[in-house]
């Protein structure tokens, strides 16, 4: 039976040879698909399919009878249930009408999906809030960064004013100590000079006094 075949046996079951079809297609994706990216799909009595890893060999060429190195690779496999060994050997008969059921599925493994389903949507709520309680504590700790920053910086500046006072108060002693200084020195030197005011005067009185006597003569 080819896969044209096997849509025709099931076309009247599902209602049309496109709907069987394309439930044979997508049927056979997900099997592929799930193989290739290392998953194992199992159906219970029916069989599973899984990927297996081949390591590296050495084989001998048939026609030829040469040794041949066979590089690593992997192949699909496919391993029948139970109930499908049990059918195929005749230990159990198939049924003359309807459909073979090789085993009934567990309670909730048709329900699979949905349940996987509302995990992930679980998930994904208890991340984004997470989010959300991770996002005040956050802001929390930027704004605790900026008070402290602000209070070092107001302390670093108290600290600096007292000095940059001292050094404005020191600047204006000294150069009132200096005037002091200079007041003191430029004092005796104008003591001097007016002592010595007197001396041209008594001279002057002296020359005046010749010149009279010089008038009487």
């Amino acid at each position: 039976m080819n896969k044209a075949q096997l849509v025709e046996a099931i076309a009247d079951k599902l209602g049309g040879r496109q709907n069987a079809a394309d439930a044979v297609d997508a049927v056979l994706d997900a099997i592929v698909r799930a193989v290739v990216s290392g998953d194992r799909v199992s159906v219970t009595g029916f069989g599973s399919f899984e990927k297996v890893d081949r390591p590296a060999r050495y084989a001998r060429n048939p026609q030829t009878g040469e040794r041949v190195r066979v590089k690593k690779t992997s192949v699909p496999r496919f391993r029948a249930g139970q109930g499908f060994k049990d059918l195929v050997s005749g230990s159990k008969k198939l049924p003359k009408g309807g459909e073979v059921s090789v085993k009934k599925a567990p309670k909730g493994s048709l329900t699979g999906g949905a349940a996987i389903k509302k995990a992930a949507a679980k998930k994904a709520t208890a991340k984004k809030a997470a989010a959300k309680k991770a996002a005040p504590a956050k802001k929390a700790a930027a704004k605790k960064a900026t008070t402290a920053k602000k209070v070092t910086a107001k302390k670093t500046a108290a600290k600096k004013a007292p000095a940059k006072a001292a050094a404005k108060k020191a600047t204006p002693a000294k150069k009132t100590t200096a005037k002091k200084a200079t007041a003191k020195k430029t004092a005796p030197a104008k003591k001097a000079t007016a002592k010595k005011a007197p001396a041209k005067k008594a001279t002057a009185r002296k020359t005046t006094a010749k010149k009279t006597t010089a008038r009487k003569r």
